[in-house]
């Protein structure tokens, strides 16, 4: 696939992420594994440089499904530390938090 193509299979699928864990208390860190890896294989495909124009989008869009997660798996659960690996700026406070950096 070309750089845009992965960066729009990235981009839908940390999205639907985000939506999908949204407010759900029954989703375990297991069912959620494979989701994960494929969100981490799709950031991994992305250059660098792509990676600098939306890494605030995507700390905004991962961050707030990680805030979805912490209270079902907790924070030292194997998912939530590689989720936390495709950010690098501070998280959204909430799963409701939608605030950009200006």
């Amino acid at each position: 696939m070309g750089m845009y193509s992965d960066i729009y299979e990235f981009a839908a699928r940390a999205g639907a992420f985000e939506g999908y864990v949204y407010q759900r208390k029954d989703l375990t860190a297991h069912s959620l594994e494979r989701w994960v890896d494929h969100l981490l294989e799709g950031y991994n495909s992305v250059p660098m440089e792509a990676k600098k124009e939306f890494q605030d989008l995507c700390d905004g869009t991962i961050g707030r499904a990680i805030q979805s997660l912490l209270p079902t798996i907790g924070e030292n659960n194997e998912v939530i530390k590689k989720l936390k690996g495709l950010t690098v700026g501070r998280l959204p406070s909430s799963p409701d938090d939608f605030s950009r950096k200006k």
